[in-house]
């Protein structure tokens, strides 16, 4: 899948065309870097309303091309080192979204496959 990155795009629409790839995650905009001691403060969260051009220290031009086997911390590094930006995966499980820190070392198609597994009733056996 390839993501669009310019000034002009909003951020739902990167989030719809992730998520369309990947249904157990979803992809959040801040508009200040992570730190090295952690994620960004949930008040940093952009409206998702907002054009790219609007949480971003890069203002380059390009797309992206993300594959089911590219790491959390290789998509998060490489949106934040081309183009600016800061950006947080979460998983689902079950009716909340967990930040995928711990397991970024982890493909996108596993965080997706283990977010399906917990975000699926367990079906009890008699």
């Amino acid at each position: 899948m390839k993501i669009a990155i310019n000034d002009k795009r909003k951020i739902f629409v990167i989030q719809e065309e992730f998520n369309q790839q990947f249904p157990f995650l979803k992809i959040e905009f801040y508009s200040k870097p992570n730190t090295k001691d952690g994620p960004p403060s949930k008040k940093l969260i952009k409206h998702h309303n907002k054009t790219l051009n609007e949480c971003r220290t890069i203002h380059k031009a390009g797309a992206i091309n993300i594959t089911p086997q590219m790491t959390v911390s290789n998509l998060e590094h490489h949106l934040n080192d081309i183009y600016g930006l800061s950006v947080q995966i979460f998983r689902k499980s079950g009716r909340v979204w967990l930040e995928a820190t711990v397991t970024d070392g982890w493909t996108l198609e596993e965080q997706n496959h283990q977010g399906e597994m917990l975000s699926n009733p367990v079906s009890k056996t008699a």
